[in-house]
């Protein structure tokens, strides 16, 4: 039925609740977690798959007094990673270092002063650019904030008293922040900003009057948005662009299952035969259950790749090494293309076709803008994989 056994093998080294956990840009087989038990752990997943617990990781990080929050990898250099804490310490490992126990971190991003906790320190939400060398971070005090990762530097702060942010993001190539968050009268926000210029928006909009947060999700290649929120059963999609009106609504999903959570699948784990250009996985705390969805563009010529849909990506492959960034190179993710005959095969099993049952829950027609990249018209489906 495709169920997980309750008594299946668990990766399970931590001795407190996990926080977050980050899969490896550049290896499918390493992820990386935080917990409330102070440390940061690296994991190999074994090839064949977990068959017996995983208590041991390959390497732990020591570096932080209370909890750990938040952990990212760096988008383009290698076995880079940062996390951040309730210490007030933001820190970035090279988790390359020999021994199994890392006790010093590669750089201090931020730490407390004279034992001073300033509010900016305590983080909720951290994005690279597309090339890792600005960070942007949202903070306790609800503020966005641009800063050079290498230093620590903040180069821009927020000034807008009209919006707690709580999540941020970084837009890809349109050189643009997206946060969400609230206004002064608990309206959930989207707000778009330079972010060489933080003084002012440039775009703001109040979706509704719900408490749970927005999630943002950008797919620079189709510039498409896509917002989840806590405990919504939607996901609402958006078109992207760099000039005004700058975001365009689309459509969105909708179920009656409300999700606590999501993640995404890489795009080169997409199928490009069904013109898949998304896909989340909803997990859905009610019914214990982590539930594929898959975003398709529906086409009459379908197994034939679709090179509108598909322009070239960030690939698996690192474009320099850690030592490398913080001697102060910065450079663009190393790109791939998604065509059948030019990618690496699956190292996953597929899953056979009598194990799940695939229905088309909705067809949505809409007009795309002409911005650059932006799909044609097309009609766009929802996938899901139901169980039975």
């Amino acid at each position: 039925t495709g169920r997980v056994d309750a008594q299946h093998p668990r990766v399970c080294g931590h001795k407190s609740r996990v926080l977050d956990v980050k899969w490896n840009p550049f290896n499918d087989y390493c992820v990386a977690s935080c917990s409330e038990d102070c440390t940061v752990k690296i994991w190999d997943i074994p090839v064949c798959g977990v068959h017996q617990n995983i208590t041991q990781a390959r390497k732990t990080l020591i570096g932080h007094s209370r909890r750990v929050g938040l952990i990212e990898w760096h988008p383009t250099a290698e076995n880079l990673l940062l996390s951040s804490a309730y210490d007030y310490k933001v820190l970035l490992w090279d988790v390359s270092q020999g021994g199994a126990v890392l006790r010093y971190p590669t750089r201090v991003v931020f730490a407390p002063v004279h034992h001073h906790h300033p509010s900016e320190m305590l983080l909720l939400s951290v994005s690279f650019n597309t090339d890792g060398s600005r960070l942007a971070v949202t903070s306790k005090d609800r503020r966005v904030r641009v800063l050079d990762p290498r230093t620590g530097k903040i180069l821009q702060v927020s000034s807008s008293k009209s919006h707690r942010a709580s999540k941020v993001l970084f837009m890809g190539e349109l050189k643009m922040l997206l946060s969400t968050g609230w206004s002064p009268w608990n309206h959930r926000q989207i707000i778009l900003w330079d972010p060489d210029n933080l003084s002012e928006p440039l775009y703001e909009e109040d979706l509704d009057g719900s408490a749970g947060v927005l999630f943002p999700f950008y797919d620079p290649d189709t510039h498409m948005l896509y917002l989840a929120g806590k405990g919504d059963g939607n996901i609402r999609y958006y078109e992207v662009t760099g000039e005004k009106p700058y975001i365009s609504f689309l459509t969105e999903f909708r179920s009656l299952l409300p999700q606590k959570g999501l993640g995404v699948m890489p795009k080169r784990g997409l199928d490009v035969s069904t013109c898949e250009i998304f896909r989340f996985y909803r997990l859905i705390a009610i019914k214990d259950l982590v539930e594929p969805l898959s975003m398709i563009v529906l086409r009459k010529q379908s197994g034939i790749f679709q090179e509108d849909l598909y322009p070239m990506t960030a690939g698996n492959q690192a474009a320099m090494t850690a030592q490398e960034w913080l001697s102060g190179v910065n450079r663009g993710p190393v790109l791939m293309s998604l065509r059948p005959e030019t990618r690496i095969a699956n190292p996953y099993p597929e899953t056979p076709a009598d194990k799940g049952l695939v229905r088309q829950l909705s067809s949505l027609r809409f007009q795309m803008g002409p911005a650059v990249g932006a799909l044609p018209r097309t009609e766009l489906g929802f996938m899901e994989e139901v169980e039975y």
